[in-house]
């Protein structure tokens, strides 16, 4: 018999823990593993090749520690990796396994918000290249107008904890004007990248009150649990103790300190280098 095993979460960084916060809320008797590859973040600027490769690794690296579902909590990595890894290497190294992301649960409900038909994506310049969005919304909602902005920027002062400091505001400004430059009719703006929603209260700040932020932790952790429910064979395969292990391929203790930021609580993690064991 197949041991149960925790699900396991991804992220190039640390935007990913938005993500995981909110599922293991929503499910929290699952067992979960998080793995940040932080030593070689941020994916956003990386080209496609670079970033399948590391995403590929990282979600080997969650199959060898037993993990027989994997959720790709990174836009990045979603948008220019997912459906590669799904279509090409599961097959041929771990055809029971399963890998999921973050931009279709995201997609298949957009066009619930949207009144005018105007969606925004905001992203990184590698989502905002891969064209994801625009691609995966024209299949539910082929009538919506997508405009992507990309937001260099951002991720940095999140992960310099320098989102809620007044030398935020011109960047958060400056990228939420170019995008709504694009159409004055854009009233749905998605946060195309994990790490955006530490960022939420400035981004409202600075867009009309009658424009609809949607955030994707929520979204995506219902989606999970909807996921569970069609594939009980792979439920079965969930161990559910309520633990979580954190790794990070980057020192432990600068990543404690940051995804304390992000999960509101204490985290302890172990150094990990990929295609090898922990480090302890």
């Amino acid at each position: 018999m197949i041991p149960p095993a925790p699900i396991g979460i991804f992220d190039s960084g640390y935007g990913g823990l938005t993500v995981f916060r909110e599922i293991r809320r929503q499910l929290p008797q699952y067992d979960y593993i998080y793995l940040g590859d932080n030593a070689r973040a941020p994916y956003g600027p990386r080209d496609f090749d670079t970033i399948y490769h590391y995403t590929l690794e990282s979600v080997q690296q969650l199959f060898d520690l037993g993990c027989h579902l994997v959720v790709l909590a990174c836009n990045t990595a979603s948008a220019k990796s997912l459906r590669t890894i799904q279509q090409h290497d599961l097959p041929n190294i771990a055809p029971n396994k399963r890998v999921l992301g973050v931009i279709r649960p995201t997609t298949e409900i957009v066009g619930q918000y949207t009144k005018t038909g105007h969606v925004g994506i905001l992203a990184t310049s590698g989502t905002v290249k891969s064209q994801s969005y625009v691609l995966e919304i024209a299949k539910f909602f082929p009538n919506l107008h997508v405009f992507q902005q990309a937001c260099p920027m951002w991720v940095p002062l999140v992960e310099n904890n320098e989102h809620d400091g007044p030398g935020a505001d011109y960047f958060v400004q400056k990228y939420l004007h170019e995008l709504m430059a694009q159409s004055d009719k854009i009233d749905t703006v998605v946060l195309g990248c994990t790490h955006y929603p530490l960022l939420l209260d400035k981004i409202k700040q600075f867009l009309p009150p009658s424009v609809c932020v949607v955030v994707q932790g929520n979204i995506v952790a219902k989606s999970l649990t909807e996921y569970l429910l069609r594939h009980p064979e792979l439920e079965t395969l969930c161990s559910k103790k309520g633990q979580t292990s954190y790794f990070t391929t980057e020192s432990a203790i600068g990543f404690d300190q940051k995804a304390a930021i992000f999960m509101g609580e204490p985290v302890q993690s172990q150094q990990l280098k990929i295609g090898a064991s922990p480090v302890r």
